[in-house]
């Protein structure tokens, strides 16, 4: 049985730079168990399925170890592939997902997400947590992710936690942040526990890193840098329970997975 395969890198313009996502069209769906082992042979953070529903697709998206519920990267690799390799021509797609419906604007070369705002709130840090970045954070909050605030641009990027701690944390991930130094905030993402030691650039992250700066820099427009070894870049806004990122994407590989 073949499957069309794309490999696009998302929230970059740059091949080899940005969070590489595979991308699958179905017909229709396959067992659960299926689509998981795909994901596990891509081995990349995340794999996005669609299937055409309704006015709009059915989007799912697994790690090599688990079907997730948000993530921005592989909605925009799926969108972009929607629109360069599959002939999609309206100006909005309607991804329905384990998060709702999640609408995609194509404007210009970047791709407008309309995701669910995910707001941190504030919490102790707890001891598993300081472990894991080696000091305590200037400020802690939850929400899906652990979010930890540290000093500036150079200790987020410099930081190398310890994974094995992140992977005992009662939590998807752990997102650290800081002020930007050319940017308005910089962050990176670790997800061991689901599979993915250090996420590239994770839009599900900013879900809850755009509420928090917004109401931090008392701005709601926000340019943002995920200064992982790959980088992104996002631009994004907060709309109180929603938030917009936007960011460009390129494919990378075409082809066809016979299963």
């Amino acid at each position: 049985m073949p499957i069309p395969l794309y490999q696009v890198d998302a929230f970059t313009r740059q091949v080899f730079h940005g969070n590489p996502a595979a991308v699958c069209p179905l017909d229709e769906w396959l067992p659960d168990d299926r689509l998981q082992v795909i994901a596990a042979e891509n081995n990349l953070a995340e794999t996005a399925f669609l299937v055409p529903e309704g006015a709009g697709y059915r989007l799912r998206w697994f790690t090599p170890v688990l079907e997730i519920d948000l993530c921005g990267h592989a909605t925009l690799a799926a969108a972009h592939v929607l629109y360069t390799e599959l002939g999609y021509d309206a100006q909005r797609i309607r991804f329905f997902t384990r998060s709702g419906e999640l609408p995609v604007v194509r404007d210009g070369d970047r791709y407008r997400m309309d995701f669910p705002a995910r707001p941190p709130e504030p919490c102790p840090a707890p001891p598993l947590l300081i472990q894991a970045l080696g000091r305590q954070p200037l400020w802690t909050g939850r929400s899906r992710d652990y979010l930890a605030l540290l000093e500036d641009e150079t200790t987020v990027r410099d930081l190398q936690p310890d994974l094995a701690a992140v992977a005992r944390l009662e939590a998807i991930g752990l997102i650290v942040t800081a002020p930007g130094n050319k940017v308005d905030f910089v962050s990176r993402f670790f997800a061991p526990q689901a599979g993915v030691p250090e996420d590239p650039v994770t839009g599900s992250a900013h879900s809850t890193l755009v509420p928090f700066w917004a109401e931090r820099l008392q701005k709601n427009s926000l340019h943002a840098r995920q200064i992982s070894a790959r980088g992104g870049e996002l631009w994004t806004e907060a709309l109180g329970e929603r938030v917009f990122l936007s960011g460009e994407a390129v494919t990378v590989i075409r082809g066809t997975l016979f299963i």
